[in-house]
């Protein structure tokens, strides 16, 4: 199984490239899975949303729809990933008010929080099982076999990264691969377009997890410009 989306889905430079331009905020969705199955929530990084909101967008998603998650900041970049319990608990009634539109939870890690496995293996033991956890391991430290055993034990998955100043490390840890296109490296974060060459890289090694038996999550953070859109859109060919 693979699914290809994006980071978000309401972006105002998106007019014209996913949306007809002036399409009314509130109709970007609705307009967003007519061409998409997945899409990576990444608002609530910012902004944890209420438990009737994950309700509605049950209610909203078409049905083999489905959204990750991305953890909110004051688990990841204030507690820097400590005393997670009061977090892990807004997840669990996310979680269940998704029901069957739910796809992963994403852990992004502050860049500046070093290896610690001690730290890593206490969160992911007190998550449940029932909740699939994607970890974004973005300082260099991080790039170490015990680290990818730790995640595997856990079942874990690793966050495959590609973008300016981030090692890319084709690595599968659990059954789930999750891949971030955040922008070709040679670009900066969130900008720039993929070129052809790189995207038929990346489509040999997502087809190659899927042959592993793999279930594969690719989402393009390249949002400006509307880049994510012709990436994904092209990746998507690729792999027909």
């Amino acid at each position: 199984m693979i699914r290809i989306g994006t980071s978000g889905w309401s972006y105002d430079h998106w007019d014209g490239v996913l949306y007809p331009p002036k399409t009314p905020v509130a109709k970007r969705l609705a307009r967003y899975v007519e061409n998409y199955d997945t899409v990576e929530l990444n608002a609530s990084f910012y902004r944890w949303p209420k438990d009737a909101t994950f309700a509605g967008w049950r209610e909203r998603l078409p049905e083999g729809f489905t959204m990750t998650v991305k953890a909110h900041r004051g688990l990841t970049h204030y507690r820097r990933l400590r005393s997670p319990e009061p977090w892990i608990e807004r997840f669990e009634r996310c979680w269940t008010a998704l029901g069957d539109r739910r796809e992963a939870l994403l852990v992004q890690l502050h860049p500046a929080i070093e290896r610690d496995d001690a730290l890593l293996e206490h969160f992911l033991t007190c998550m449940p099982d029932w909740i699939p956890v994607a970890m974004e391991l973005r300082h260099p430290s991080w790039d170490d076999p015990a680290v990818y055993t730790l995640l595997e034990r856990n079942n874990a998955a690793y966050v495959v990264m590609s973008g300016a100043g981030l090692r890319c490390v084709p690595k599968a840890t659990s059954s789930l691969v999750y891949v971030r296109l955040h922008g070709p490296p040679q670009d900066s974060l969130y900008a720039g377009s993929y070129p052809d060459d790189e995207l038929k890289q990346w489509a040999d090694r997502i087809a190659g997890w899927d042959r592993e038996g793999h279930r594969v999550l690719v989402y393009f953070n390249n949002d400006l410009g509307g880049h994510a859109i012709r990436n994904s859109r092209r990746l998507k060919e690729l792999l027909a």
